[in-house]
């Protein structure tokens, strides 16, 4: 196995640059997931990666091997891709020891490695089965195999869960991560599906129109994103953002009103704060709210979610800065009511409207 080193790594296409300078470095075993919201260049750097696209700029390097300019069989990878791309006519053991048998490997360690592999991901019962006679989770370990097989240095999955239903999504979440905790290999993973980055990776690489906002744990870009992009991205439901203007500020504390909740004042400490009515947005959880908390607000409920082990409170939701509140107890809310709650002001976050920028 071997990590990874991305140097200023660019890529364009005609005048449209995809993939903007790109600085990553990711360590041997390290399970890394991209993520960003679609067009944002997390699939054009994996192709990068595994040498499916030229590089326009910068330099890739796995092992400590310099692979900018080497072939895809030549550096060490193997990718799964978000369509199976199975062999339809051949079996499952063929599928998963195609590549073996066109490098001439002899047909005794072809067998072995298939059947390792097909040990691993619990396919040994399905080898002679076609894909035709196999579910999407089914055909996605037959995909998988196919990697195992080669030992590469690197695995990359390009959105592999993406074409399954929301039952199979979740059984192969968890075959992934077990399989990366058997094999301690280093994968990267690349998805939309922020949920998938939560509970799969290490760490998240956060893209954004081919840009890097944040590189973190996902728990440290859920509780202290770097800008208003990642905070909103990062969070299912997604943070709230209501409109805080500046009172006024004094000894290194500043008090704050919220326009769409009058009698809704707090304060907080800031090193360098604003000038005096100046707007900032004031982002906080859908589970920091509660019943009794220092800042109390209310809003008319349109919309209850129940979740069966929550329960989430939609306000607002015609208005630009709806309300997304968690209901501890809220299997006897009802929609059309008035929800009394607050918050903790030492739970809000603060970003400029304009830049996006975190202020602290």
């Amino acid at each position: 196995m071997a990590g990874l080193t991305l140097e200023k790594v660019r890529k364009t296409f005609g005048d449209t640059e995809v993939v903007k300078g790109v600085d990553l470095t990711i360590e041997d075993g390290e399970f890394v997931v991209f993520v960003g919201p679609s067009g944002c260049g997390k699939s054009t750097l994996l192709r990068l990666l595994a040498g499916l696209e030229d590089l326009s700029g910068g330099s890739i390097a796995i092992g400590g091997r310099d692979v900018s300019t080497l072939e895809p069989s030549a550096r060490g990878v193997a990718m799964v891709f978000q369509s199976y791309a199975l062999y339809p006519h051949m079996s499952v053991e063929r599928n998963i020891g195609f590549a073996l048998r066109m490098n001439g490997m002899p047909k005794p360690e072809v067998r072995r490695k298939v059947e390792a592999a097909a040990d691993i991901l619990h396919l040994r019962d399905l080898l002679s089965r076609r894909p035709s006679e196999l579910s999407g989770g089914q055909r996605q370990r037959v995909a998988i195999g196919r990697a195992i097989v080669r030992e590469p240095d690197v695995f990359l999955f390009d959105e592999p869960l993406s074409n399954l239903d929301a039952e199979l999504r979740a059984e192969m979440r968890l075959e992934i991560a077990r399989l990366h905790q058997e094999l301690g290999a280093t994968m990267i993973f690349v998805t939309h599906d922020q949920v998938e980055a939560m509970t799969l990776a290490d760490r998240i690489v956060v893209l954004n129109a081919g840009r890097v906002e944040q590189i973190g744990r996902p728990l440290e870009l859920y509780d202290d994103p770097a800008n208003l992009f990642v905070a909103t991205f990062i969070g299912a439901p997604r943070m709230n953002l209501l409109r805080a203007v500046i009172a006024d500020s004094t000894g290194g504390s500043v008090r704050f009103s919220l326009p769409d909740h009058p009698n809704a004042g707090f304060l907080l400490p800031m090193e360098t704060p604003p000038s005096q009515g100046a707007e900032l947005l004031l982002g906080l959880r859908p589970e920091h709210f509660a019943a009794g908390l220092g800042v109390p607000l209310s809003a008319r409920v349109d919309v209850i979610e129940h979740l069966g082990s929550a329960s989430f409170a939609y306000c607002g939701t015609e208005t630009e800065r709806p309300l997304t509140v968690e209901l501890r107890n809220g299997r006897d809310a009802e929609s059309g009511t008035e929800l009394r709650t607050g918050f903790d002001p030492a739970s809000c976050l603060l970003f400029d409207p304009l830049t996006g920028a975190r202020l602290r």
